[in-house]
């Protein structure tokens, strides 16, 4: 898979993003298993709030609801927020299925 341009980039940018309240384990082979807290997310990919360790480029692998154990790779970060392309778009029922259990406003009490 080749590097994105910048518009593809700014596409992928403009993907609808949902806020999310989600705790999961990313595995590194760099710093092996750390827990992540996963604040918004779309079918290309999530942001984290609690990033003290990974650095642009680095890639993980994390178990998603729904879903199930994903790739993702960090192409942003800015001080503890990092932002994370999934390796490939989850698929429309998966990720409605991944929003009503990682979603604040969807989740059901």
């Amino acid at each position: 898979m080749g590097q994105a341009s910048p518009q593809q980039d700014l596409d992928l940018r403009r993907a609808a993003r949902h806020r999310a309240d989600h705790t999961a384990i990313a595995e590194s082979k760099t710093h092996g298993d750390k827990k992540i807290h996963i604040i918004n997310v779309s079918a290309h990919g999530f942001m984290i709030d609690d990033n003290s360790v990974f650095e642009r480029g680095e890639r993980i692998e994390l178990r998603l609801p729904a879903v199930g154990r994903i790739e993702a790779h960090l192409i942003w970060g800015v001080q503890e927020r990092a932002g994370f392309q999934f390796e490939r778009v989850v698929r429309l029922p998966d990720f409605l299925a991944l929003l009503e259990e990682i979603s604040p406003r969807l989740r059901k009490s």
